[in-house]
């Protein structure tokens, strides 16, 4: 039996640099993986890992001469070549090499590219794992792999996925963009069970694992978690969930009760304050609903005056702001502590422009306040609310005189159908020599008929007064819960808002209507019998301002299911149309809670086509509802679209037309498909740069890029 040829591998020994030099038989040409300069960075301080291969350079009659040609390491010889430029290395040290003969020279560079094997990601995230275990900083191992820190972290949460998902990664039953996913949430349990969810799931992109993961949790852009703030939430042993991998707002908050909880002890602590002014009721609540003082009376306060302290800080403040305004005026982005200042002014400025209402105590003692949150993440305060349960009893009206001096008296039976009395209950009249007595109802009732009388016919010829008294009667309506200041049968009728659409109360309109109507109420004095004169001294264009709040306040153009009035909406239409109402403008956008999660798949898919194209439908067609309300948020955000109900007649609706002969077309199409298929890679594409062919450059830098 013969033997078998034993193999005899290439001979090693140590060369000068200076007598290596670069073979152009290197098949190498396109230049890949970490720079020269960090493979020369690792060499000093690794020294070099895997020898260089190396074949003897020979003269024209086939003597060596000396030096070596390098056909596979040439990025390891022009490292070290620069570690000499910098005198770093000795141009004669000895390079550790393998010499070859034999065979050709391009065959050796290609079969050290190819046949080497990669390190497998999931073996890179372990090894940073085990750095850490020994004691390694996350900025010790950034420096000693010459990647930046956030890389290290983004490795580190890699590695700590529950052991049971990182096997199937490691199988390839996960892309490492899902895997990134997971990541999100910490709790071991929980990504093995989205895991198996993802089973039963047609869609098991990464948004969808994001979304499953945090579906339970609060974002930390939500109010109630800027009210208590990350800091008390942590220190009552919280935890944050944050996403290394794409923008996340902040992350989320995981423990929901603990959060609710923290809020319902900061509101009460601060609504105690609040009761210590000495007020009958107050309520506390996260959040109220829009129109939840509706049917309350609001009591009128006076802003205390600032003290000779208090002017000198505002003006004080109020310079600084100006100057830094002035120096700044020309520059786009603000030196981060000139930014941090100019909030600063601003916040001490409003806190001594809005300085809480001083309320009678009387009236105190009366009314309550509401406690909440706003928007912002702030404690919002609405102060001097009275119930009708707590309002004093109403008083009959005394006959008041004139400025003529005559009596005049009131009607007793105010309001009757027609507006005169018929059936007042004649007095009985007694001759009496003595003295003069008051005027027998009867024929006041009479007499003041005939005044009513003559009063509409002269009104009616007077346009500008009878604007002025309907204005003085909507007024009262509108601002003075029992202000009977008017001869006028006008009612105005404000209806408050049964159904509450989410975030109505937060909402940018919500805080403008508002504002408004506080600026008139500042505006108007506070009683109602000087109203009249007050309106009197306005100007016209005060007076039309007040006059188109008060009729906006009396709309109502909300469908309910229970009251249909086809022609009242129809005439909100006019409305809308007449103003010209852009609902676009006014803030509303088709989110998955506004709309677009709570109506059918193919209204979903007929809102993305009409605003982006047939083809943007068709991408999202096959997902379950959820999934498809989640795509057509990103594609519709920005987009200007708008469901029927909120459309105004005659303003141009959001709207795709596919030609595919245009260009333009095509590059529409494509942009939706991207964005449709594949969102997620965008939004890693603009994180931190993670994906380094799948971290190939923690190789080793021998077989890095050779």
């Amino acid at each position: 039996m013969a033997t078998a040829k034993k193999i005899t591998l290439s001979s090693s020994r140590d060369i000068p640099f200076n007598q290596l030099v670069i073979s152009q038989a290197n098949v190498r040409r396109i230049k890949a993986g970490v720079s020269i300069e960090e493979l020369a960075e690792d060499i000093a301080r690794r020294t070099l890992l895997q020898s260089i291969t190396v074949r003897p350079v020979c003269d024209a009659d086939g003597n060596e001469t000396g030096m070596f040609e390098i056909p596979a390491g040439g990025r390891r010889y022009r490292a070290l070549e620069l570690l000499v430029k910098q005198k770093r290395l000795a141009k004669n040290a000895p390079v550790p090499c393998v010499v070859r003969e034999g065979g050709l020279a391009e065959e050796d560079s290609l079969a050290e590219n190819i046949q080497r094997a990669p390190l497998h990601p999931l073996d890179q995230f372990r090894a940073f794992l085990a750095f850490r275990e020994k004691g390694m900083l996350e900025e010790e191992i950034a420096a000693n792999q010459f990647v930046s820190t956030a890389i290290v972290k983004q490795r580190l949460r890699l590695a700590s996925v529950s052991p049971k998902l990182l096997d199937v990664y490691a199988d390839d039953g996960m892309t490492l963009e899902q895997l990134m996913a997971f990541t999100v949430n910490g709790d071991h349990q929980r990504q093995e069970q989205v895991f198996e969810r993802l089973a039963q799931s047609y869609s098991k992109e990464p948004h969808v694992i994001r979304r499953m993961l945090t579906e339970t949790s609060v974002r930390v852009a939500d109010k109630r978690a800027q009210f208590i703030g990350l800091g008390a939430y942590a220190e009552a042993g919280g935890i944050v969930m944050r996403d290394l991998f794409q923008g996340d707002d902040g992350g989320w908050l995981q423990d929901v009760g603990l959060l609710e909880m923290l809020v319902a002890e900061k509101l009460r602590v601060q609504s105690e304050v609040i009761s210590a002014e000495g007020w009958k009721w107050v309520e506390i609540a996260p959040d109220f609903p829009y129109g939840h003082t509706y049917g309350l009376r609001h009591l009128r306060g006076e802003q205390p005056a600032l003290t000779e302290e208090e002017q000198a800080t505002r003006a004080s403040l109020q310079a600084e702001l100006d100057r830094l305004e002035e120096t700044y005026a020309a520059t786009d982005d603000l030196p981060d502590e000139v930014d941090e200042r100019l909030g600063e002014i601003e916040t001490a400025i409003s806190a001594l422009d809005e300085r809480a209402e001083v309320f009678d105590p009387e009236e105190i003692r009366r009314a309550g306040a509401f406690v909440s949150i706003d928007a912002s993440g702030n404690l919002r305060v609405e102060r001097g609310y009275v119930r009708p349960d707590d309002e004093r009893p109403i008083e009959p009206e005394a006959d008041v005189e004139t400025k003529d001096g005559d009596v005049a008296t009131a009607a007793r039976a105010e309001h009757e159908v027609d507006g005169v009395s018929a059936n007042i209950e004649t007095a009985t009249e007694h001759e009496e020599d003595d003295g003069l007595k008051p005027i027998p109802d009867r024929l006041m009732t009479e007499l003041t008929a005939h005044r009513t009388l003559a009063l509409r016919h002269a009104l009616g010829d007077q346009p500008d007064v009878a604007f002025l008294a309907a204005l003085h009667a909507l007024t009262l309506r509108a601002f003075y819960r029992y202000g009977s200041d008017t001869c006028l049968e006008m009612e105005l009728k404000s209806i408050s808002f049964g159904t509450q659409a989410p975030g109505l109360n937060d909402s940018s309109l919500a805080s403008a209507l508002d504002g408004r109507h506080q600026t008139w109420v500042a505006a108007l004095p506070k009683e109602p019998g000087d109203l009249w004169d007050a309106l009197q001294a306005f100007d016209g264009d005060s007076r039309q301002g007040l006059f188109a709040h008060c009729v906006s306040l009396s709309v109502n153009a909300i469908y309910e299911a229970y009251s249909r009035r086809p022609r009242a909406l129809a005439h909100a239409d006019q409305l809308a149309q007449a103003v010209d109402l852009d609902m676009v403008a006014a803030g509303w956008t088709p989110t998955v809670e506004t709309y677009l999660g709570r109506v059918t798949k193919a209204r979903i898919l007929a809102s993305v086509r009409e605003a982006k194209g047939a083809r943007a439908g068709d991408r999202i067609e096959h997902l379950k509802k959820g999934d498809m309300a989640e795509k057509a948020q990103e594609l519709l955000a920005g987009a200007g679209w708008l469901p029927e109900p909120l459309r105004t007649p005659g303003r141009p609706v959001a709207t795709v037309v596919d030609t595919s002969s245009t260009h333009t077309s095509l590059s529409t199409d494509r942009a939706v498909e991207e964005t449709a298929v594949d969102g997620d890679e965008t939004a890693m594409a603009e994180s931190e740069p993670q994906a380094e062919d799948e971290a190939a450059e923690i190789d080793t830098h021998a077989v890095a890029a050779e």
